[in-house]
């Protein structure tokens, strides 16, 4: 398989019973249907996701699924906005670039707090 969006080799990488696709060039992720949610139950994002916003996102607006050539959307995740990534309207694979799935196995309570400290408090009613 080779990277929606660099164009380099994807490399199996296996945490606990999960196995997903890295790119070997700019580290991003591949997570076939479903495979997202059972690594995040497992606690493997530090694992999985090595790469770093450094690692240059290639930007890329329109890729095409890896799995079934099909062109892929851009979304984005409903508790953080600022992470966009393709997602397969067919196969329901995903596509995260460098890091963003740290943030998103990551958010919880402190993300929560964290967004409240800085909109300010929610209004009294």
């Amino acid at each position: 398989m080779t990277c929606p969006k660099c164009k380099s080799a994807m490399e199996r990488v296996r945490v606990s019973t999960v196995e997903v696709d890295r790119c070997t060039g700019c580290h991003g992720i591949w997570f076939d249907s479903l495979e997202e949610e059972r690594l995040k139950s497992a606690g493997g994002a530090h694992e999985v996701d090595t790469g770093s916003d450094s690692d240059g996102r290639p930007d890329a607006t329109l890729v095409n699924c890896p799995r079934c050539h099909t062109r892929m959307i851009r979304m984005v995740d409903v508790d953080q906005p600022e992470i966009a990534f393709e997602s397969c309207k067919f196969c329901y694979g995903r596509f995260l670039d460098p890091g963003e799935f740290r943030q998103l196995a990551g958010a919880g309570v402190d993300t929560l707090l964290e967004r409240w400290r800085l909109a300010g408090p929610p209004p009294m009613v």
